[in-house]
């Protein structure tokens, strides 16, 4: 991720929202984050993708920006989102715990600290609870300073994975007691997030889960930077893994049919282990247990891919990217 010859400090923000079903309104919420209230465009900003799961009930946009004008994109996005969707009525089998579930911003290039982000996501969380009476965050992440909890650290002390958390028993940190119509948010920052959900031709969820812990980072032989579930999908199970960056150089042992997405953040270098390989640690796990793999989808760009698509919709003034490239599964 070199610097840009455009002389943007671009960061992305993979805005997670309760709400897949109706698709209209979820571009509603990405329309937000591109246009005030007066209609008027917000230069340098540029939604890549929107990605919809009907079974989830959950949608990801992703939104680019300069560090500097990030803020007010997100949180625009934000209060339509909130405006629009009532977790007292959503339905969907992945876990979900606020209108806006999860605001993660990550840098697209060295010339943005992760610090930076991590002031700019808790900046957004104050503000959504300013400008959102009766909204609730926690933080994770590098925002989540000084103790920087992984967003699966804090997603279990929330009781995120719970089917019925208890809103009252939840310590959070900024906001009200959380309520039922916005729920909790979650907002951190860190290097880039990449998300990678294969599915296994089964509706045996044991049988998924058995995969999920066998490639998640925690196990002994698992893969880096891996957090996994295993849910109920289209008559399924899918495989939804977090690929979280890793601090160092890919290892030199492992294969896989593509390289290793690497990237550098302050001269330091990072590395995710690549949507092919997680493919193939699934599919050898589940023909173990006789059972065959269907599809992998990436929720999300490699860093690098990222970047590039967000230089390219800015060099040539697109907004609504993801009207451009409906061709691009993400």
């Amino acid at each position: 991720m070199a610097s840009s010859s455009l002389g943007r400090r671009l960061v992305a923000c993979l805005l997670n929202v309760s709400e897949a079903r109706r698709k209209d309104l979820v571009e509603t919420v990405a329309t937000a984050a591109l246009y005030n209230t007066e209609g008027a465009r917000r230069e340098g900003t540029t939604v890549l993708n929107i990605f919809n799961d009907h079974d989830y009930n959950r949608s990801v946009i992703t939104i680019v920006a300069s560090i500097d004008s990030i803020r007010e994109a997100v949180l625009s996005a934000c209060e339509k989102a909130c405006g629009l969707i009532d977790m007292c009525a959503h339905i969907g089998v992945h876990p979900c715990m606020g209108a806006v579930d999860l605001i993660p911003i990550y840098p697209l290039g060295e010339e943005v600290r992760v610090e930076d982000c991590a002031k700019e996501a808790r900046a957004v969380a104050q503000g959504l609870i300013e400008r959102v009476h009766g909204t609730t965050a926690f933080l994770f992440g590098w925002a989540d300073s000084p103790l920087q909890r992984g967003l699966a650290q804090r997603r279990k002390e929330m009781g995120w994975f719970k089917k019925r958390p208890d809103l009252q028993a939840i310590q959070v940190d900024m906001g009200p007691e959380p309520g039922k119509r916005y729920g909790l948010t979650g907002v951190g920052a860190g290097p880039y997030v990449m998300n990678c959900n294969v599915t296994i031709n089964t509706q045996d969820i044991a049988i998924g889960r058995s995969i999920a812990t066998a490639i998640r980072t925690s196990t002994p032989g698992g893969l880096p930077g891996v957090q996994v579930l295993a849910l109920p999908h289209e008559g399924a199970v899918e495989i939804a893994c977090n690929v979280e960056s890793v601090k160092g150089s890919p290892p030199t042992h492992a294969s896989a049919d593509e390289p290793w997405p690497s990237f550098n953040i302050e001269g330091q270098p990072y590395y995710h282990a690549p949507a092919s390989l997680i493919t193939a640690r699934v599919t050898e796990l589940a023909g173990r247990q006789g059972v065959g793999t269907k599809h992998t989808a990436l929720v999300g760009f490699t860093p690098h891919e990222c970047r590039g698509l967000a230089e390219l919709a800015l060099s040539q003034g697109i907004a609504e990217f993801w009207k451009e490239q409906r061709r691009i599964r993400m």
